[in-house]
């Protein structure tokens, strides 16, 4: 058996979720799970935003290095229609 054929990352996705899912569902009848204050949870949301919004800041520079431009391409497109 491969290296890459065995554990948690190697399962479907679906597979992965309905064990995470059971793993939090014990947790929560145990008593032992996270419980997110409303300043970490503020916290996640705000790395969650920063996160994307500079994956977005990179897509646009790769865009304009590559010479693309949704602007021009939207423009060519309605020249066409």
């Amino acid at each position: 058996m491969a290296k890459e054929d065995r554990g948690f990352a190697s399962m479907d996705r679906h597979k992965q979720r309905d064990i995470a899912s059971k793993g939090g569902k014990a947790a929560q009848q145990k008593g032992t799970a996270h419980e997110w204050t409303s300043e970490e949870a503020r916290e996640a949301g705000r790395k969650g935003g920063m996160a994307s919004h500079r994956r977005k800041q990179e897509q646009q520079q790769s865009d304009e290095s590559s010479g693309e431009s949704p602007i021009a391409e939207e423009m060519v497109g309605s020249e066409l229609g």
